[in-house]
C-alpha cells in the first residue's frame, strides 16, 4: 500500500511520467516474438528489482498470447516500472506510463466528438493520430482509473498520476465543429474564432478532464499532474489555458500540479497567477543550465524562470529540472546538488523545491534512466544534510 502525499516533506523527489517501455513489453503486445535477449532482460531487470520474474518469463514463452495475456503483460511492465523508480529512491512514483499508448491519441479515443484524420509530425521524430472535433466532445469512460489502480496495487509510495490537459488536447486536434462557417480575414471573424476556440477548449475541460480527474480522486489519487506541453504556442492564449485549467479542477480535493517542457516560460508570467487549485509547476531547467559545478547566477544559466516565479504573487512549488533528459551524460550528484541549492537560494524556501528530470525520460534507455535516477536522489540527500533538513 503506499503512503500518503500528505506525509512528504521539502525536496521532495519524483519522476515526471514516461519512461521507455520494454522490449519484451512491446513486441508481446504488438504479437510479434519474443527472443531470447527478451527474455534475459526481463530476467536481469526483474533481478535489480526485487521482482520474482517467473510468471512473467513462462508467460512471455508462450507460442501466442491472448488478449488477456497481452493484459498481464501490460500490468508486469507497470510493476517493473513502479519498481525501477521506488529502487532508484524517489519519494514520489508512478509506473512511466507503461499502460498508455501516447499522450493524445489515448485520452482521445475515450471521447466521443473526435474522428482521427490521420498521422502528424510531433516531436523527438514521433508521430501521433491527429484527430478532428466533429461534434461537442464527451468523456465515454474515465480513461486512467483502471491504470491508477494496478499501480496503486504495486506502489509502496506516494503516487503522482499524469495526465494530458485540456489545452494539449484541444490544441492538438483540428477543430470542424465549433468554428465550421466562421469566415477568416476581418476583426469580427477573428472574434467569432477566438470565441469558438475559447468554447471548445472548456467543453473539454469540463465534459472530458473533469470527469477523469473526479474518477481518479474517487479512486484514491492524491497528486494529479496536468501535462501541457502546448500551452506557450499560441502565447496569446496562456489566459485560455488559466481559464480551463480552472474549469477542470476547480474544487476538486486533490493536489494539482502543471508540467510544461521545453518552451519559452516568459510567456506564461503574469498570467498564472490567476490559476486557482495549482500547487505547483514542473519546468526544465537542466536542459538550458551549464554542467559547471556551483550555486552563483553566472555558473546556473538555466534556471532563470525560478526569478519569474519568485515574482509571483502566488507562491508555487516547482518541480524543478535537475536532469537534461536528452543526453546519456549522467549528472553527477554534486552538480544536482549545487543546481538544488541555487533554486532554494532563489525561491527563498526548501518547501518549494521539488528535485525531478527536466521531462519524462522514455528517450533513455532504463540504464542511463536508473542512473540518472539513483543520482538525482542522492544528488537531493547532499543539498538536505547542506541545507541541514
Amino acid at each position: 500500500m503506499s503512503m500518503s502525499v500528505r506525509s512528504l516533506g521539502p525536496l521532495t523527489t519524483y519522476e515526471i511520467g514516461s519512461l521507455a517501455k520494454p522490449e519484451w513489453r512491446v513486441k508481446a503486445v504488438a504479437g510479434r516474438p519474443i527472443t531470447e535477449r527478451d527474455l534475459e532482460d526481463a530476467k536481469v531487470w526483474g533481478e535489480r528489482l526485487g521482482i520474482d520474474c517467473r510468471p512473467l518469463l513462462d508467460l512471455l514463452r508462450k507460442p501466442e498470447l491472448t488478449s488477456e495475456d497481452k493484459r498481464e503483460v501490460r500490468k508486469w511492465s507497470s510493476l517493473y516500472g513502479v519498481r525501477l523508480l521506488e529502487t532508484a529512491g524517489l519519494d514520489v512514483v508512478y509506473d512511466g506510463e507503461q499502460q498508455r499508448s501516447e499522450m493524445y491519441h489515448y485520452p482521445i479515443t475515450h471521447c466521443t466528438g473526435f474522428e482521427f484524420r490521420g498521422h502528424v509530425r510531433s516531436f523527438d521524430n514521433k508521430y501521433y493520430q491527429k484527430a478532428a472535433c466533429v461534434a461537442p466532445p464527451r468523456l465515454k469512460e474515465p480513461y486512467h482509473v483502471e491504470e491508477f489502480l494496478i499501480v496503486k496495487g504495486h506502489a509502496r509510495k506516494p503516487l503522482k498520476v499524469p495526465i494530458t490537459g485540456p489545452y494539449t488536447l484541444v490544441d492538438w486536434s483540428f477543430d470542424e465543429h465549433y468554428s465550421k462557417g466562421l469566415a477568416l480575414g476581418s476583426a469580427q471573424a477573428r472574434k467569432a474564432r477566438k470565441e469558438a476556440r475559447r468554447r471548445f477548449l472548456l467543453d473539454v475541460a469540463r465534459h472530458v478532464i473533469r470527469p477523469n480527474l473526479e474518477a481518479l480522486i474517487q479512486a484514491g489519487a492524491e497528486w494529479i499532474q496536468i501535462d501541457e506541453p502546448a500551452v506557450t504556442t499560441k502565447p496569446d492564449e496562456v489566459p485560455l489555458f488559466v481559464e480551463a485549467f480552472n474549469e477542470a479542477v476547480r474544487g476538486l480535493n486533490c493536489r494539482f500540479t502543471v508540467h510544461i517542457c521545453f518552451s519559452d516560460y516568459s510567456l506564461l508570467f503574469p498570467h498564472i497567477d490567476e490559476l486557482e487549485n495549482c500547487w505547483g509547476f514542473s519546468i526544465g531547467f537542466a536542459n538550458y543550465d551549464s554542467r559547471e559545478p556551483g550555486v552563483s547566477r553566472e555558473r546556473r544559466p538555466g534556471y532563470e524562470t525560478l526569478y519569474a516565479f519568485r515574482k509571483l504573487k502566488r507562491r508555487f512549488n516547482i518541480g524543478v529540472g535537475v536532469l537534461d533528459i536528452h543526453v546519456d551524460w549522467v549528472e553527477p550528484p554534486e552538480l544536482i546538488r549545487d543546481r538544488i541549492l541555487y533554486a532554494v537560494e532563489v525561491l527563498g524556501d526548501p518547501a518549494l523545491v521539488c528535485p525531478a528530470p527536466d521531462c519524462g525520460l522514455r528517450t533513455r534507455t532504463w540504464d542511463v534512466a536508473f542512473k540518472k535516477l539513483q543520482n538525482l536522489v542522492e544528488g537531493t540527500q547532499m543539498a538536505k544534510e547542506a541545507l541541514r533538513l
